[in-house]
């Protein structure tokens, strides 16, 4: 059976997925965790499917069969063209009245703001920002890498690391210990074992995400390559954040924006100092915070607002999330 004023909340990563049941009034009713949502690996139908292992059992701990909206903050949905054909198939799977489908960096921007209004930048993996203003409109960018004009994220900062070493240690770029701590990492003598390794898959592809905090140790101890490598990601996220304002009309007003993702919520000091004092010149309104509370609560409080349940219901939930 269903319950009256529900929402289904999923956030589905490239890795993990979680989903909720949760009551008008803001109660975490059902909950489940599933696989990662990838469909440009395995497509679209197989993709829902993982959503739906995790989606029952979700609904058979709340002891309802559907809800009255579903609320899906995803992976993969960096296009209006492909939040479109999300929402499609998740409408056909007849979870709920009601679907909305947005990109998954909307979950973090709501799970950090007490309203529908500010601007997120995630830098995990990869980077993207989006923004929100009460009076519906949205900023975002297409975060497809480097064919849609971005740089930084965890995968693009271990490759700007790797191109240092090479070049160091071969004599075509300037010396950095990178060309040391890099392959030292994986105890490996040199940089180029390394490549090899990694040429070689003998390093699987999906470790040189590891690279990431060895670059940022590297920066604090001082290396100039490294430090150069962390204030260009500090400059990124506050262009990012600044151009998002900017969309929206809020560089006049007090605005929230939300850092979050595995390299910003880490709190390297370097990275962190360097996008405020960035964001204070471009954006100085701008009122940075780093956003820890599991991504499912933004999807949570979006269904919530679309319920127009009320700041009561939204305190419960983030009650239930944050403690």
């Amino acid at each position: 059976m269903g319950m009256t004023g529900t929402v289904l909340a999923v956030d589905a990563g490239n890795s993990k997925t979680d989903v909720a049941v949760v009551t008008a009034a803001g109660e975490v009713v059902g909950a489940a965790r599933g696989g990662g949502f990838r469909p440009p690996a395995v497509g679209v139908d197989a993709a829902v499917d993982t959503l739906e292992k995790a989606v029952r059992e979700a609904f058979a701990a709340a002891g309802v069969s559907s809800v009255t909206h579903v609320s899906a903050c995803l992976a993969n949905a960096d296009l209006p063209v492909e939040e479109e054909g999300l929402t499609a198939a998740l409408r056909a799977r007849g979870w709920g009245s009601s679907v909305d489908v947005r990109n998954d960096t909307f979950a973090i921007l709501r799970a950090g703001v007490a309203e529908p209004r500010g601007v997120a930048v995630v830098c995990g993996a990869g980077i993207n920002c989006v923004g929100m203003h009460p009076d519906g409109r949205t900023a975002r960018f297409p975060a497809l890498g480097r064919i849609s004009g971005d740089w930084g994220g965890g995968w693009g900062l271990a490759e700007e690391a790797l191109w240092h070493a090479a070049r160091a240690e071969d004599g075509r770029g300037a010396p950095t210990a990178l060309a040391r701590t890099l392959p030292a990492h994986f105890g490996l003598p040199s940089m180029p074992a390394l490549i090899e390794a990694l040429h070689l898959n003998k390093v699987p592809l999906a470790r040189r995400h590891e690279l990431s905090p060895v670059l940022f140790e590297t920066a604090a101890a001082g290396d100039e390559i490294a430090r150069g490598l962390v204030d260009r990601l500090a400059e990124e996220v506050a262009t990012m954040a600044t151009v998002a304002l900017r969309r929206l009309d809020l560089l006049e007003e007090e605005t929230p924006v939300v850092l979050g993702g595995s390299v910003l919520a880490a709190r390297h000091e370097q990275l962190d100092v360097g996008v405020r004092d960035v964001l204070a010149s471009m954006a100085p309104k701008a009122v940075p915070r780093v956003v820890t509370a599991r991504p499912v609560l933004g999807a949570v409080l979006l269904g919530l607002d679309h319920l127009r349940a009320g700041p009561e219901a939204a305190r419960t939930a983030r009650a239930h999330y944050e403690h």
